[in-house]
């Protein structure tokens, strides 16, 4: 379902920007290996770090984005922060966007 834009109505289009700046988010590649990570349950910066293979400092700037936008959350034990989904619906339509563009690839042609 699309939102309806009107002319007046400022929330629709306040919903709209902010999608766009979310998309902006998962833009990235290894954003979106994270969050496919975070799927299965809430992880450490270190945690990720090592299955991701990357920099513990690029997986925080990665982590520290998504958090800002919303998409995740955190919770603190001790010296650990743990990260989560915020919002379950977000996994939903980042793997509904992944499923569909599989099928446009698949019905290009290659080469």
């Amino acid at each position: 379902m699309f939102l309806k834009v009107t002319r007046g109505n400022g929330m629709k289009a306040e919903i709209m920007d902010f999608q766009a700046q979310v998309c902006k988010t998962f833009s990235n590649a290894e954003r979106l290996k994270a969050l496919n990570l975070l799927k299965a349950g809430e992880m450490t910066v270190s945690d990720i770090t090592n299955a991701l293979g990357t920099t513990k400092s690029s997986t925080s700037q990665h982590l520290m984005v998504m958090r800002m936008r919303g998409i995740l959350k955190t919770r603190r034990d001790g010296t650990n922060v743990y990260y989560r989904i915020a919002n379950e619906k977000l996994i939903s339509a980042c793997s509904l966007m992944q499923e569909a563009l599989a099928q446009v690839m698949d019905s290009q042609p290659r080469g």
